[in-house]
């Protein structure tokens, strides 16, 4: 029902900075979006996650460095990503689950019913 699609994923240096669009083909969202990565070997844990028209929580890992913006007219939500390290390395995806009033924070990866592709982001020491 909903398609989403990321871009803007590629390799830079550490400090350097990314901005990874996410754009949906649904108009409007009620419910959670979210960013996730998962690293060669690991597990999709959650970046960011924000409840639409609502509130927004990071990671531990990615607080003060990563931010979550949404452009209304292109119906997009962004990860805008600075300060990035080697260990941010990682295929990228946004997700959502929609029609769900619950606690955004209370989801897993394995709750959100709809994925984009995935974005490759490289950092280099």
């Amino acid at each position: 029902q909903v398609q989403l699609a990321e871009s803007g994923g590629g390799s830079v240096e550490a400090g350097g900075s990314l901005g990874l669009p996410c754009e949906a083909a649904e108009s409007s969202y009620r419910g959670c979006m979210g960013w996730f990565r998962q690293g060669a070997g690991k597990e999709r844990d959650r970046v960011a996650i924000i409840r639409v028209g609502g509130s927004i929580r990071y990671a531990d890992s990615v607080k003060g460095r990563f931010t979550i913006s949404q452009d209304n007219a292109k119906k997009t939500l962004y990860l805008q990503m600075g300060g990035l390290k080697p260990e941010d390395t990682a295929m990228y995806f946004c997700a959502a689950k929609l029609a769900y009033g619950g606690s955004c924070t209370s989801l897993s990866a394995r709750d959100y019913t709809y994925w984009g592709q995935g974005t490759q982001v490289t950092v280099s020491s």
